[in-house]
């Protein structure tokens, strides 16, 4: 079989938007980017710096005919380059990278970069969506929210950058849009949407269905239930997810394309201090099997964990002041 394109060629159709004949190769000033972010940089500086501190070691694969490119020369290429073009590359090497599973879960979520504001050009700080593969534990697409505008409008954006056949994807109440249910199953996948106040009159229908529901053994009518309990780092937890395709009473069950299955989480924890209760209700386009969409729930949490934390408290991205063009 061929092996994965390199990052070279995936990035090949990103345009130049500089003048022609510049010193400094577009390709290998990505190349440089890329390994100093992933080694530590959170700068332009930075960048230049591990550029001139592993340019022996670049230069084994990196012509690097004008030396390591400045600071300065680094933030007036990224500060120009198109965020759509370069998001729709990154999409096409995660995907290289990442393996083919069948169900694997697709956790989308928002992430706002919390010192990209820039005060004298009254521009507010940037929220970008990512989409995130729980299984393989990698970013599959970001892409930035438009200022005058909200993630409900980008979510559809990003999920078209996607193959999702065979992927269920997970989004918390502010994707829970009819528009956005459709084009996930437009494009193959299914979805697991949580309910909140934004969706009232249907939180409220779904709330009183397991009320009546438990009250009364669900009527005679089937369901299926799982429970799960752990303990560790100080706290106790247990998670009780309640699943059923009894959809009948449901005024807008065919509202919601490719809706099958409701969902209660019916979660307690207690630390030394503190004990809490919570209840979640989502709608979804699997089959009902509680244990299967509890551990999809679970794992929208991943994007937490994995992405956004990482890039906190790893790649310190809310301490960066990168803020120019579309630098940041």
């Amino acid at each position: 079989m061929p092996s994965p394109l390199t990052l070279f060629e995936h990035f090949s159709v990103l345009r130049d938007p500089r003048r022609p004949n510049c010193l400094h190769r577009f390709d290998e000033m990505l190349i440089i980017a890329v390994c100093a972010i992933i080694c530590g940089a959170d700068s332009w500086v930075g960048v230049e710096e591990f550029g001139k501190s592993k340019e022996a070691w670049l230069r084994t694969f990196l012509t690097l005919e004008q030396g390591i490119p400045s600071h300065d020369t680094f933030n007036r290429l990224f500060r120009r380059i198109d965020p759509e073009e370069f998001a729709r590359c990154f999409a096409r090497w995660s995907a290289g990278l990442s393996e083919a599973t069948e169900g694997k879960v697709v956790p989308v979520d928002g992430k706002c970069l919390r010192k990209s504001f820039d005060k004298a050009s009254n521009k507010a700080a940037i929220h970008m969506v990512s989409a995130w593969a729980a299984e393989n534990e990698v970013v599959l697409a970001s892409l930035a929210v438009d200022e005058k505008s909200n993630e409900i409008t980008a979510v559809p954006r990003l999920l078209r950058l996607l193959d999702l056949h065979g992927c269920i994807v997970t989004i918390d109440a502010m994707g829970c849009q009819r528009a956005i249910a459709e084009q996930i199953i437009e494009q193959g996948g299914d979805y697991i949407l949580a309910l909140k106040g934004n969706q009232g009159t249907l939180h409220r229908e779904v709330e009183q269905l397991f009320a009546d529901a438990l009250a009364t053994d669900f009527g005679g009518e089937e369901y299926d239930r799982y429970e799960q309990s752990n303990k560790g780092h100080g706290r106790e937890e247990r998670r009780v997810i309640w699943s059923t395709s009894w959809l009948a009473w449901l005024p807008q069950k065919d509202d919601w394309t490719g809706l099958q299955t409701v969902i209660m989480v019916d979660s307690w924890r207690k630390t030394s201090k503190k004990e809490s209760f919570e209840k979640r209700y989502y709608i979804s386009s699997v089959q009902s099997n509680a244990e299967s969409c509890g551990a999809a729930i679970r794992e929208h949490w991943g994007i937490e964990n994995g992405q956004h934390y990482i890039l906190d408290v790893t790649f310190r991205e809310d301490d960066c002041r990168v803020r120019k063009g579309y630098g940041a």
